[in-house]
């Protein structure tokens, strides 16, 4: 005989043995919830009412979610900046600028993935734009075989990290945080771990510099003014994409899907101005709206939001429309365009897919006591917060073999959320606890992208490598990032600041010591007026 509590284990084993066998994980929640459910009601566990919250969640909570909506607007961003030879170019002009230096070629491919991370935000794009550019040039060069897997396929896990990453905004739906929280918390992981690839890259060059040579100094053809005239403008319109849409939501101006909307126009404008067959009258229309928006931005400094700031920023507005056209009468964009809007359709429904399943399933584990059984276990580990963390940093890093991180967002962490929040909430506060929690767990998703054998970055790797790159040596290359991935994990658990550093202080306030002090007052006499005879 099935009793409640054995329904919460086997709900969960049954979850974990579906996935493991490989069926699709949108079906498998919902048929997994459904079945558990009528089980449930079978055994008199809650009556059919208790499923009517089912679609109540599914309406109320999910599809009428706005936060949502950024998700396709910051897809269709990065998947015109993707495919509009912007990452093409910015690989070329790092490559020329630190190429006299040992190891220039794998600076450059880590500061591009970091740059097209903030733009492109996907794994599976990043890597293997990056690869078909970047794997030839290193090749040709000398450069060692596994280093080259290395760096590309790490570099290119970096964007689930870099704001305004699609990971992030997952993450803040799923623990009830801001967007922008998020990001600021995830700014001091992106660039610390920036900066341990670039160390590794360092040291290699000093030890084994024949792994990493520098570039010949005849296949370096330009210096100079047009050598940095290329890298300002593969990285200014990039740099200014990226403040525009993190910037506006980190100082409150537009909410998540605002800024979304804004990048996807801003892509389609910087794949416009990129692209050789813009017309001249495109040319001086850009020219006009960066004029208009710096007399703008000077005028709404100095005078304030008047008549004057506002006539700028029409012309700017007049500017971006026109460039979109510009952009839609060049056939190549035209393509590139609608191909924008088939990928971002495959992910939006994807995530909608996974959501309604996600919701079935939660309902009813949550229904058959899931939520105390799975707290009691997770609160027992030895060792505390620490014990906590090292469990649940495990578990997802096993889970991401099998899972896209859009499936460990919407079936893990609204299990594991409340109990985050009641072990960490004495470590960091509690309102940098789920910030925390959410930035820990998209580095160690980083890292499950490159553990072979089921590493999805070393497979897009793999697809677009030449023959001559075997897989032994795209695995090998993946050890000394994955331990430098490990070692930014642990940085993050040991360090709680590296997240937490950016965040608003909470008010130190000892309440015991508070004091409310009434002013007095001399009030007039009252006067009741005559006195009824």
């Amino acid at each position: 005989m099935i009793t409640l509590e054995m329904m919460p284990p086997l709900m969960f084993g049954g979850l974990i043995l579906a996935m493991l066998i490989g069926f699709p994980v949108a079906f498998t929640l919902a048929a997994l919830g459904l079945s558990f459910g009528f089980l449930s009601i079978y055994l008199g566990f809650f009556d059919f009412n208790f499923l009517q919250a089912i679609p109540g969640r599914i309406f109320g909570s999910v599809l009428s979610n706005e936060l949502l909506l950024a998700i396709p607007f910051f897809t269709f961003m990065g998947a015109v900046l993707e495919r509009c030879g912007l990452a093409e170019d910015m690989l070329d002009s790092m490559g020329q600028l630190f190429g006299p230096v040992r190891g220039g070629l794998g600076y450059s491919v880590i500061i591009v993935g970091f740059i097209l991370g903030a733009i492109t935000g996907t794994v599976a794009a990043q890597v293997i734009a990056m690869a078909l550019i970047s794997m030839p040039v290193m090749l040709r060069y000398g450069y060692n075989v596994r280093y080259i897997t290395g760096v590309l396929a790490a570099s290119g896990t970096i964007t689930q990290l870099v704001p305004p990453s699609l990971v992030l905004i997952v993450m803040a739906d799923q623990l009830g945080k801001s967007v922008g929280d998020m990001y600021l918390g995830a700014w001091g992981p992106s660039v610390l771990q920036i900066a341990l690839f670039a160390g590794y890259t360092f040291f290699l060059g000093i030890f084994l510099p024949h792994h990493v040579p520098a570039v010949p100094k005849e296949a370096r053809t330009l210096t100079g003014w047009a050598l940095w005239r290329k890298c300002l403008m593969g990285i200014i319109p990039s740099a200014v994409l990226i403040f525009v849409v993190l910037g506006t939501m980190m100082l409150g101006l537009a909410t998540p899907t605002e800024a979304g909307a804004m990048g996807a126009i801003g892509a389609i404008v910087l794949a416009a101005i990129h692209h050789k067959d813009l017309s001249s009258t495109g040319h001086k229309m850009l020219l006009i709206g960066i004029a208009a928006t710096g007399v703008g931005a000077i005028v709404g400094v100095m005078f304030g939001e008047g008549k004057l700031f506002k006539l700028t920023f029409a012309i700017v507005y007049l500017a971006v429309v026109w460039l979109c056209l510009e952009a839609v009468r060049i056939p190549d964009l035209r393509d590139l365009i609608r191909q924008g809007y088939e990928s971002t359709m495959r992910l939006s429904t994807m995530v909608v897919f996974i959501l309604i399943g996600s919701t079935c399933f939660s309902v009813v584990f949550l229904g058959v006591n899931g939520g105390v059984w799975l707290e009691h276990h997770m609160t027992s580990i030895p060792g505390g917060v620490w014990g906590f963390l090292i469990f649940i940093n495990l578990f997802i890093f096993f889970l991401a073999f099998f899972l896209d991180f859009f499936e460990i967002a919407f079936i893990i962490l609204p299990m594991v959320a409340p109990i985050a929040q009641k072990v960490l909430a004495p470590v960091v506060g509690p309102d940098a606890a789920l910030i925390w929690f959410g930035v820990m767990l998209c580095v160690n998703m980083q890292t499950s992208f490159l553990h072979p054998p089921f590493g999805f970055a070393l497979f897009y790797l793999r697809g677009v490598a030449p023959r001559e790159v075997k897989s032994s040596d795209i695995y090998w290359g993946a050890l000394p990032w994955i331990g430098l991935q490990a070692i930014m994990v642990a940085i993050v658990i040991a360090f709680p600041v590296t997240v937490t550093g950016l965040l608003d202080k909470p008010l130190d306030l000892d309440l015991s010591k508070v004091k409310i002090v009434v002013p007095e007052i001399e009030l007039p006499p009252l006067d009741f007026g005559q006195q009824k005879q």
